[in-house]
């Protein structure tokens, strides 16, 4: 068995410093001495991806399993209120990884580069670095300032003081009751073990530690002077190599066409952040990671034939992104893949095995910094053999400086045979102004709201839950006709069915679940097919939302597609909510958003919104969104993007919120939607005993192999068919109108799910079944039944019913057989 050298044997047999602790420290943990007026020695990891090349699955296993231990700590709901802060410049890719184990919280790391028009929320030192001052810049200042867990994350927690003074400034601010601090080691001396708690009883908050291995490191006396001597001693010849290479030198002429580095174009995602700087969204990774394979096929095609070994090098707080990167492309090449950054920290180079940094780069910063020019490094990767490296960097380091004679690239060029570039876009936020802010909350997800997991839908709402909104149905009739009130000002008092409802509704969903599988996949399929390969799902809350979910689901169960999907208000008569189109155009392409329902009546929502997405692009300049809806079912003939055109039920038009994540249907009333406000919802978190949104979710996608075949079979040949929409729904609806003397095509409700809708939330006049029609209609016989409303058959009805509302409404009104129509 070949004999592997610790690599911090030779800081140790020099300085007498001793590394104690699990077994798994001298794995994780090498040695290096740096110039440093603090701290002579540089503990050097393994698996952070920082100076020593290493597996991106490896060093992205370790974070995301630091993650996934907080999320065991702290519980799934509370770990969907948490938020993560990543230290500047080592651990941003540590935190990062972190937060994604934790899973889908919002990340936000330190940084050394102020950026100009973003305000500070917070900053600290750091007395041990090279580089001591943090800023912390979210993009969203509420970032930091929720109730919810702060979980602070560094490569190392030795003395503990920066982190503890990070919380002690953010607890001075935005108090919580509680913190994780995460790292991949512990090193805290024996002193230092008792503080942890007595500072967490000094702020009044709970602190725990999350670490990958426990040690210490033993310094003995003189150890600060002896590393310094030493760092003088071998430096010496370094130093004079160094001067000659970074003196002042014109920029060559050779940026666009360097022949020692060949640019990429990734293809990065418009408005995607290219990384935690300003904060880093759940919904943002979702887009990130529907993006990377594209971007890591376009690196493996770029890369010279043959090439057996690749490193990806990532740019000093870059971290993420270009793991990422590597790790995607770790998958598709044959080439042994390893990863690692460039950094500001500077380290004496030995070449020994026994000594953790053996070559290094020395070239001049790159990205206009603030503290001015100097010396930026890339360790261990001369003489690493590799046959390819792709240099990955931010847009605001894409100077003539990277492309100097001394610069990185050249550097790279001189150590292997091909240099490729890859630049992110580096993300500014908007500046705010008085008349507009430059940025919306971001969308609210489950646990907190709705009972959806959080990566199945996040709301673009906020959330009126602590509002009484709700009235009774005949006085919120009487006002909505009168013209005293719109309906999207009130809500109706959420229907609570019947047990035998209730019974009801699992047998439908019993019978139709296998029929709704295949026209999810259908309708998915031909998204996937026909709108965009990798589709942004917007559905129409809240009768959209879980079609949306099922849609997301199918295109992870068949294609293994990770699909962003939010749920935003639209209202008829108002349109859809401007702000969370706002939101949507910032961080998506507009052309890939694809808007989702529930089903077509006649047509009213699809009207709506075509009108209101011209009257918004009109306005904001904003092009691309593509205004039709693709639906489950068109009975209308509304739509071309459909599952089916059949009427039948779909068993989550039975029930309201219960059935739909525990979701108000939305609210837009002046003096609860301000101009920069989403529509507004309520959770209803006291019907968790009856909900029943994941249990439809589940019973239907457990068809999904099943109906697989047939699905696909399905929107195979509807895309060979002629979908153009005849409207003959909305000519139904205008013919009944006048038949029945209503004249207000709003009044009549066509299709099972609009008639479930009026039987559940408004004052029913008579409901009309097509003759013959079957189960279908179990449910609307029944709450017919219970509320004394008539059911009258017709022949040659083109739906399997409709639902009218009486046109003359006033409390107390009759059915037209007489009967009182009371709720």
């Amino acid at each position: 068995m070949k004999n592997v050298v610790w690599t911090g044997t030779w800081v140790a047999e020099r300085l007498g410093v001793e590394l104690v602790g699990d077994e798994r420290l001298s794995d994780l943990l090498g040695l290096a001495l740096r110039r440093n007026p603090r701290r002579a020695h540089l503990l050097v990891s393994n698996v952070l991806g920082k100076h020593v090349p290493q597996s991106p699955s490896v060093v992205y296993g370790h974070g995301f399993a630091l993650g996934r231990r907080v999320r065991e700590l702290l519980g799934a709901e509370d770990a969907g209120a948490a938020v993560v802060l990543g230290y500047a410049e080592t651990a941003t890719g540590l935190g990062h990884c972190v937060a994604d184990g934790v899973g889908l919280a919002p990340y936000l790391h330190s940084t050394r580069r102020p950026v100009p028009g973003v305000d500070t929320a917070g900053g600290f030192e750091e007395s041990h670095s090279h580089a001591t001052s943090h800023l912390l810049l979210p993009e969203n200042p509420a970032l930091l300032a929720g109730a919810g867990p702060l979980v602070l994350v560094d490569d190392e927690f030795s003395t503990g003081n920066t982190v503890l003074n990070t919380i002690r400034d953010l607890h001075a601010r935005y108090p919580r009751d509680r913190y994780v601090v995460v790292a991949l080691v512990d090193l805290r001396s024996a002193a230092d073990l008792g503080r942890l708690a007595e500072f967490a009883t000094e702020i009044g908050a709970r602190v725990d530690l999350v670490t990958a291995a426990r040690g210490t490191v033993n310094l003995p006396e003189g150890v600060l002077e002896k590393g310094q001597a030493l760092v003088a001693e071998h430096e010496t010849t370094e130093a004079s190599r160094t001067t000659e290479n970074t003196k002042t030198t014109e920029p060559a002429d050779n940026r666009p066409g360097h022949p020692g580095a060949a640019r990429v174009e990734l293809g990065w995602p418009r408005g995607l952040p290219d990384g935690g700087r300003h904060g880093f969204t759940p919904g943002q990774r979702i887009r990130l990671d529907a993006a990377l394979p594209a971007m890591a096929a376009r690196v493996a095609e770029a890369l010279p034939e043959g090439a057996r070994r690749v490193l990806v090098l990532g740019f000093e707080e870059l971290m993420y992104a270009p793991l990422r990167l590597a790790r995607e492309l770790e998958q598709v090449v044959s080439a042994e893949v390893r990863y690692s950054t460039t950094t500001r920290s500077p380290v004496l180079a030995l070449d020994d095995p026994g000594y953790a940094i053996r070559t290094r780069l020395v070239f001049p910063a790159h990205d206009d910094p603030d503290d001015g020019p100097g010396e930026r490094y890339a360790y261990n990767v001369a003489g690493a053999g590799f046959d390819a490296v792709v240099a990955v960097v931010d847009s605001a380091a894409d100077t003539p400086a990277l492309y100097a004679p001394d610069g990185l690239l050249v550097q790279l060029a001189e150590h292997t045979p091909s240099v490729l570039l890859a630049v992110v876009p580096s993300y500014v936020p908007a500046r705010p102004s008085a008349e507009r802010p430059s940025m919306f909350p971001e969308p609210l997800r489950g646990p907190a709201f709705s009972s959806y997991a959080p990566d199945e839908v996040g709301w673009l709402l906020q959330d009126l839950s602590d509002v009484t909104l709700e009235a009774p149905t005949e006085e919120r009739e009487e006002a909505i006709q009168s013209g005293g009130a719109h309906y999207a000002e009130s809500l109706p008092v959420e229907y609570q069915p019947s047990p035998q409802y209730q019974e009801l509704f699992q047998t439908a969903l019993g019978t139709s679940a296998a029929r709704i599988a295949q026209a999810v996949g259908a309708v998915t399929e031909l998204v996937l097919a026909e709108r965009s390969p990798h589709p942004v799902l917007v559905s129409l809350a809240r009768a959209g939302t879980p079609v949306g979910v099922l849609m997301r689901r199918w295109a992870q169960h068949r294609h293994g597609l990770d699909l962003p999907h939010y749920a935003v208000s639209i209202v008829r008569g108002r349109g859809i909510d401007a702000n969370a189109l706002r939101w949507l155009a910032a961080h998506h392409d507009p052309a890939d958003v694809v808007f989702v329902d529930g089903w077509t009546g006649k047509g009213a929502i699809t009207r709506e919104l075509t009108e209101a997405i011209r009257e918004f692009e009109a306005a904001e300049g904003v092009t691309g969104f593509d205004p039709e809806i693709a639906v489950l079912a068109d009975p209308g003939s509304c739509v071309r993007t459909y599952g089916t055109r059949e009427d039948f039920l779909i068993p989550s038009a039975c029930l309201n919120s219960t059935v739909s994540g525990l979701i108000s249907r939305t609210v837009l009333r002046s003096d609860l939607v301000g101009e920069y406000d989403f529509h507004g919802a309520k959770f209803y978190r006291e019907l968790a005993g009856s909900d029943v949104s994941v249990d439809f979710l589940d019973a239907v996608a457990a068809h999904f192999p099943d109906v697989a075949d047939a699905a696909c079979a399905q929107a195979k040949e509807l895309l060979a068919t002629d979908r153009t929409p005849t409207w003959e729904g909305w000519a139904a609806v205008e013919r009944i109108s006048e038949e029945y003397e209503i004249h207000d095509v709003n009044l009549v409700k066509p299709g099972v799910g609009e008639t479930t809708r009026v039987l559940l939330r408004r004052v029913p006049w008579k409901i009309l079944a097509r003759a013959g029609a079957g189960t279908d209609l179990d449910h609307v016989r029944l709450l017919a039944q219970q509320r004394g409303v008539p059911v009258e058959e017709v022949d040659e009805l083109p739906y399997t019913c409709v639902g009218l509302i009486h046109p003359k409404y006033t409390r107390g009104a009759t059915g037209a057989d007489g009967k009182a129509v009371t709720v």
